[in-house]
């Protein structure tokens, strides 16, 4: 990746991390951590790699994507509005009694929504399917997924891995939100899933591990799963919960917590000094 490139990528992702606190904020309530902690992933994709088009959000060849830890609403939504899906002064509305931007994915309402999701497990199950379907019905999209590092503690979650390797979706990429954090604490001490990479290559998937907020290895790791034939592609990233804030960082407690009035105007004032920086 050139370092033009990077640099955009980066300004855009910077803008969609000021977009996640604003609509928390406004809301008072939603789930900044794991929102700040995808965002590199999903610039990336929705930035450089997706063949999607704003003006025709449903069109059939398009690639698809679901957000399966469903919570992460306000990354999901500020990247949509950067990306053009719809107005980013709508992310103030987050979670509004009368907004369509409501705190799960709403496919009914949400322009760019591929997939309903919230309950945690489910989501990677809908992208198998779509990934499936695209396979039968002899398609080029390709389906990528987001899962949390405490969304694998769920059953449901390895039975969908387990469907992906035998079907052989070599048009599906998911990536885990390796943050280290869910909403009690330390995924190791609140139901170990670790080594992650390892239970995935046990189930028949291609792994490749990554730093999540390095665009560069993001590029790679995606340019690499296209490559694979046979097998499902997962993408082990590690990232920090809350990046970008400084008083969020690897802090557990900012899950699913908003921030007030001051501390919103900080996390802002920081993410507006670091943009200013990159110009």
């Amino acid at each position: 990746m050139d370092g033009s490139t990077r640099l955009e990528l980066t300004k855009t992702a910077t803008k969609i991390r000021m977009g996640i606190i604003t609509a928390t904020a406004s809301a008072g309530s939603g789930h900044p951590g794991g929102s700040l902690s995808l965002t590199d992933i999903l610039t990336y994709l929705y930035f450089k790699e997706m063949r999607i088009d704003t003006n025709n959000p449903k069109d059939p060849d398009r690639d698809r994507f679901v957000l399966s830890k469903g919570h992460c609403t306000p990354g999901l939504y500020a990247t949509l509005a950067y990306r053009g899906f719809f107005p980013v002064e709508d992310l103030s509305t987050f979670r509004q009694i009368d907004s369509y931007l409501e705190g799960h994915p709403n496919m009914d309402k949400v322009p760019g929504v591929d997939m309903s999701t919230g309950s945690l497990g489910q989501g990677i199950s809908a992208a198998v399917g779509m990934a499936l379907a695209g396979k039968i019905d002899k398609k080029g999209y390709r389906v990528f997924a987001v899962l949390g590092d405490g969304e694998i503690q769920e059953g449901q979650v390895w039975e969908a891995v387990m469907a992906a390797s035998h079907y052989k979706l070599d048009n599906l990429t998911a990536f885990v939100d390796y943050n280290g954090l869910q909403i009690d604490g330390k995924i190791t001490e609140v139901m170990n899933p670790e080594p992650i990479k390892d239970k995935f290559a046990a189930f028949g998937w291609n792994t490749i591990e990554i730093d999540g907020h390095d665009f560069s290895q993001i590029e790679e790791a995606v340019n690499a799963a296209k490559e694979v034939k046979g097998k499902p592609t997962m993408i082990v990233a590690h990232t920090v919960k809350g990046k970008g804030v400084s008083y969020m960082e690897d802090e557990a407690s900012w899950h699913g917590n908003a921030p007030n009035k001051e501390l919103a105007d900080q996390a802002i004032k920081e993410l507006q000094d670091y943009y200013q920086g990159l110009l």
